[in-house]
């Protein structure tokens, strides 16, 4: 998507209602570990999603929250109770792929077939259909800006995988932090919704998400909630994984930089959460889509900065 982006303006109510969302995948799903653990691999090893999901539906329940869960397809897939489980108790089913590839390591047609797969198998099990979708490890990047395109044609609503940082996995520095339209030449329009980001220091910096969530103190959690949501009037978007609240969980041997992302504070990251539930109120992607008086686009095409692929095509 040679992407115009049409700036949001920020919200006008008293009390913000943030963003909740979780990525329903494996413990041996992730890129951390892509390079040791092979997806031919997946079926013999020993699965801990359901049980910790349905852990984090215990403590949303707790908490009266209601929020987006992004399922991995192949999840969905083997097992389907748990999408039903997630969609009856009010949460809102979105797309995080089917194999959990990075975007940017596909082609334009791997990635609608990857794509149109676990749309079919989460859809199937849900009832219902999926709005959303986020990339694997926020890898829709400048060298596949083309998928923004792909997700419009295939009928999504709003797309949540743009990290506007520096990092070695990811991210679109120049990408704006806040909510924002995506339009392309075609015509189409996305919603795009960032994760949570801080200006510090003349810098851009992830927080209230993931590993950001759990290594991080809280008190950085809350400086970005006041950041964002009291200076700026924007929701803030957390998410996290349900094997993050899973310190039991088998151990990987992996490169001593991905065990520290992967392993560290799983023990506190419960008590992480539970600081904030019991603290903001929150809710669901679906939810902000439906608020066009605080989400209404004010600024014009001609004025709106763009996104501009990489010239290095669709492969990093």
């Amino acid at each position: 998507m040679t992407s115009k982006v049409i700036e949001n303006g920020p919200s006008t109510t008293t009390t913000l209602v943030h963003t909740m969302s979780v990525d329903v995948e494996d413990y041996f799903q992730v890129e951390a570990f892509a390079g040791v653990v092979f997806p031919d691999s997946w079926m013999q090893r020993p699965s801990r999603v359901v049980e910790n999901t349905r852990r984090v539906l215990d403590l949303f329940a707790e908490h009266q929250v209601k929020a987006t869960f992004f399922f991995v397809g192949w999840v969905a897939d083997r097992f389907p109770a748990l999408v039903r489980d997630v969609v009856n108790q009010g949460h809102e089913i979105a797309c995080h792929s089917y194999w959990h590839r990075a975007v940017y390591k596909l082609t334009p047609e791997e990635f609608r077939d990857d794509t149109c797969r676990a749309m079919q198998v989460i859809e199937q099990a849900a009832g219902v259909g999926v709005m959303g979708y986020r990339a694997p490890t926020w890898s829709i990047t400048r060298h596949c800006l083309w998928a923004l395109d792909i997700l419009a044609e295939l009928g999504f609503k709003y797309d949540s995988s743009i990290y506007p940082i520096h990092h070695d996995l990811y991210g679109v520095p120049q990408a704006p932090r806040f909510a924002h339209t995506l339009q392309s030449p075609k015509g189409y329009k996305l919603q795009e919704f960032p994760p949570a980001t801080v200006s510090m220091l003349g810098m851009t910096l992830p927080a209230a998400g993931g590993g950001y969530l759990r290594i991080f103190p809280s008190w950085y959690t809350d400086f970005a909630f006041r950041q964002i949501g009291r200076r700026h009037r924007e929701p803030v978007g957390v998410y996290f994984h349900p094997w993050e609240i899973d310190p039991e969980q088998p151990r990987i041997h992996a490169s001593l930089r991905s065990r520290f992302r992967h392993y560290t504070s799983l023990g506190k990251m419960e008590h992480r959460l539970r600081h904030i539930l019991g603290k903001y109120r929150f809710g669901r992607y679906c939810d902000r889509l439906q608020a066009p008086l605080a989400y209404a686009a004010v600024a014009s095409a001609n004025s709106a900065p763009r996104l501009e692929p990489s010239p290095q095509g669709s492969r990093t």
